[in-house]
């Protein structure tokens, strides 16, 4: 039954990586996948067990205790996401992200190139690369006018949102995994992984800015207008938003305490002004009748419910499945296959992020915890932080950056692959060559 179990994983993964093929949203083939794997392992009986971290093998546990722990674990994931979402929702809700507008002051090609990659790098490191990819892709659309020019700015623009959301511990899905998971600390995840993202990014728009389509200036007239109403309470939003999210790392490190519970306090500290601003803007002079927000008078209920409930099924999804191959011993002994056939971790690892161009790295990243036991803060898992957050950017499909802003510029995954897909792949060599330099010679680890 084992076997049945593996193909039926197999099959679950295919489903979700042909997903734009099959037009079958991801969450649905993840949720299958997960409630029959553990269906199988009840039914059958079958054998299941827990890794021992510390003594680095397998031991005997029963069905129930095992369930309650990977649930438990998942939903520490899942409960933190949903408190990030919504406060980033939050901030949208009072336009606040439009703040970002006043630091594009210039017409200069090169010059704008570097600001919206360095925008995307810091944005995509505190609320998430989808989030940063969304509001950079809608100002550009403002500031470019010229399609062609626009879409090889989008494409720097996922190379370096990619690249911030893998240093730090709330910038990517899959980092967020390994900091909640116990493999990387904030701290050290940042010392090891910062610099080679920053390279990952900074050495494609180097390049970049040597091919003929960013010589000169801007032609048409920028125009920073917004469509929406403007609120007064745009930028305090964004700014006390995004300092609570920063805070939450601060918050684990002083209590110990699991980041979600740090996550929550934020998002009360949000709320609590985002329902004051709101009974504010939504006084009796000041009502917009025509605005699909008018008839939500809390800004809290509004953002709950935008936030993304599909993406929460999935992962709930994907990692309850990869969690009964880990409970069954499959991880664990294919990795011990692997590391004899390859004894190079850091081949293994950077094999990884290439993979995670063509197959999602929330599953890739989630076997990898699996698969692995080495102990927090050991370099394998800062590396596998990196290789997974930066890989995707190699192909447009690879990353949930670069599929919406697929879907945002109607960006053609052949164009993709012709024109950026080589800066990606500069960037992602050159950001673990460099990590591999910083981890023998200049840490020594």
């Amino acid at each position: 039954m084992e076997t049945v179990v593996i193909v039926l994983f197999v099959l679950g993964y295919l489903a979700i990586a042909l997903e734009h093929k099959l037009k079958v949203d991801k969450l649905i083939p993840a949720l299958a996948m997960m409630s029959l794997l553990w269906a199988i392992i009840a039914l059958s009986h079958l054998p299941v067990f827990e890794v021992n971290t510390d003594l680095k093998e397998l031991q005997s546990s029963t069905l129930e205790n095992l369930l309650l722990h990977h649930i438990g674990k998942t939903s520490e994931i899942l409960i933190f996401l949903i408190g990030a979402m919504t406060i980033v929702e939050i901030i949208d809700y009072f336009n606040g992200f439009f703040t970002i507008k006043n630091f594009i002051k210039t017409k200069k090609k090169t010059k704008l190139l570097w600001i919206f990659g360095i925008l995307a790098f810091i944005l995509s490191s505190v609320i998430d690369n989808l989030t940063a990819t969304i509001v950079l892709i809608t100002i550009l659309q403002k500031v470019v006018k010229d399609r062609e020019l626009r879409l090889w700015f989008a494409g720097i623009i996922i190379i370096a949102a990619n690249a911030g959301g893998a240093w730090s511990p709330i910038g990517d899905v899959t980092t967020t995994m390994l900091w909640i998971g116990k493999k990387v600390s904030s701290v050290v995840l940042i010392e090891h992984v910062l610099i080679p993202s920053i390279i990952c990014f900074a050495l494609p728009i180097l390049i970049a800015t040597r091919l003929k389509i960013f010589k000169g200036i801007i032609e048409d007239e920028i125009n920073l207008k917004d469509e929406k109403k403007e609120s007064k309470f745009g930028s305090t939003m964004l700014y006390l938003g995004l300092a609570m999210i920063v805070f939450v790392p601060i918050f684990k490190t002083v209590t110990h305490l699991p980041p979600y519970v740090g996550m929550m306090l934020s998002l009360a500290v949000v709320a609590t002004f985002a329902e004051y601003f709101s009974s504010s803007k939504f006084s009796a002079s000041n009502i917009d009748p025509e605005s699909d927000k008018a008839s939500h008078h809390s800004a809290v209920h509004h953002s709950l419910g935008r936030i993304e409930l599909p993406s929460i099924l999935f992962f709930l999804g994907i990692l309850m499945a990869v969690a009964a191959l880990e409970s069954l011993g499959q991880l664990f002994h294919f990795a011990e296959a692997l590391n004899q056939t390859i004894p190079n971790t850091d081949i293994v690892v950077m094999f990884l992020g290439v993979a995670s161009a063509v197959i999602d790295n929330v599953p890739l990243v989630a076997a990898s915890m699996g698969m692995f036991s080495e102990p927090l803060d050991n370099h394998v898992w800062h590396f596998i932080a990196f290789s997974a957050g930066t890989g995707g950017s190699m192909l447009i499909i690879g990353s949930a950056a670069g599929v919406v802003a697929m879907g945002m510029e109607k960006i053609d995954f052949f164009w993709y692959l012709k024109k950026i897909t080589g800066l990606a792949v500069v960037g992602f060599v050159a950001g673990s060559l460099a990590f591999i330099v910083i981890r023998n010679f200049i840490l020594n680890v």
